[in-house]
């Protein structure tokens, strides 16, 4: 008896393995990148330089129609990220971020059309951010379902602990693209991890029109220390040569509310050229009063070839 409920478990327990085997998936994506860069005011040596990221997917679907997706992305050979997203169909998709999370003020910080880098990317020294928002390991994401047409929202919340988010922050995000060519974005919210809390609002708009793209950005950021508020404005235009070249021009300011710090101004000429899995980039652009420095004006240049495996 005990040696047939043995074989009778190795049996369903091998079904039921075969099965979780067959309803998923696993992937495995990833790039590598060989860049040359300079900077006018920084001797930085050797130019060259090599990044790599590999992104592995598992997915499957669960018996109720979900579908659950799991990311871990190695940037350098260190963890960067990894999330657990599923996605309910009509009840929108929820996320948690195990690491890395971050909500749509940072990641809409710069929305100008660009054809490799923003504008304010080139050059030695610490930049004036364009945008301040929340971010942190153990968060949450969810993007709701579509309720008007070409509408799209989602909101980003970090839970309070004791030594890395003082406070719980929340963050929302709305984009509309119901209109042809036009696409509207609006993220804002609070940064309460800190000391200090920072409100932000993000707001941009881009418009196609045949091969060109134009776009326009406001940030405004809100701390409650006393002398640190920052408005950011951005302009950008792209141009697609042909469906393989393309080329971009973008400005920007970060206006300090202190006093003694000047406005910092940006530009910088992109391009990029995609044959296959091969893409090559570059960037030219120089940066005036860094950090609201007014003696600090630097400018720089990259290239970069990316194979993606």
């Amino acid at each position: 008896m005990n040696k047939l409920k043995k074989v009778g478990l190795t049996a369903l327990g091998t079904a039921l393995v075969s099965t979780a085997s067959f309803a998923g998936d696993m992937a495995v994506t990833g790039s590598a990148v060989i860049s040359f860069a300079g900077n006018d005011n920084n001797n930085q040596g050797n130019g060259w330089t090599m990044s790599d990221t590999m992104v592995f997917t598992g997915s499957g679907d669960l018996d109720n129609g979900w579908a659950v997706t799991y990311t871990h992305k190695i940037d350098g050979g260190a963890n960067d990220t990894n999330s657990i997203k599923v996605d309910t169909g009509g009840m929108g998709v929820a996320t948690f971020h195990g690491l890395g999370g971050s909500g749509p003020v940072a990641a809409w910080d710069d929305k100008m059309p660009t054809a490799n880098e923003e504008s304010w990317n080139q050059g030695a020294g610490t930049k004036s951010a364009a945008a301040t928002g929340a971010s942190g390991n153990n968060s949450f994401s969810y993007v709701l379902p579509e309720m008007v047409e070409g509408l799209a929202a989602e909101v980003y919340y970090v839970p309070s602990h004791l030594t890395t988010e003082l406070k719980s922050s929340f963050e929302y995000g709305l984009t509309y693209t119901g209109i042809d060519g036009l696409t509207v974005g609006y993220a804002g919210g609070d940064n309460d991890g800190a000391a200090a809390t920072i409100e932000s609002t993000n707001i941009y708009a881009t418009y196609t029109i045949d091969a060109f793209t134009i776009g326009v950005q406001d940030n405004e950021t809100d701390s409650s220390t006393a002398n640190s508020d920052t408005d950011f404005r951005a302009y950008g235009i792209s141009y697609a040569v042909s469906d393989e070249l393309s080329i971009s021009y973008g400005i920007s300011k970060v206006q300090h509310e202190l006093a003694s710090k000047s406005d910092q101004e940006a530009n910088n000429f992109n391009f990029s050229y995609v044959s296959g899995g091969m893409t090559i980039s570059g960037a030219m652009g120089e940066v005036d009063n860094v950090g609201g420095t007014a003696t600090t004006d630097n400018a720089g240049y990259e290239l970069n070839v990316t194979f993606a495996f």
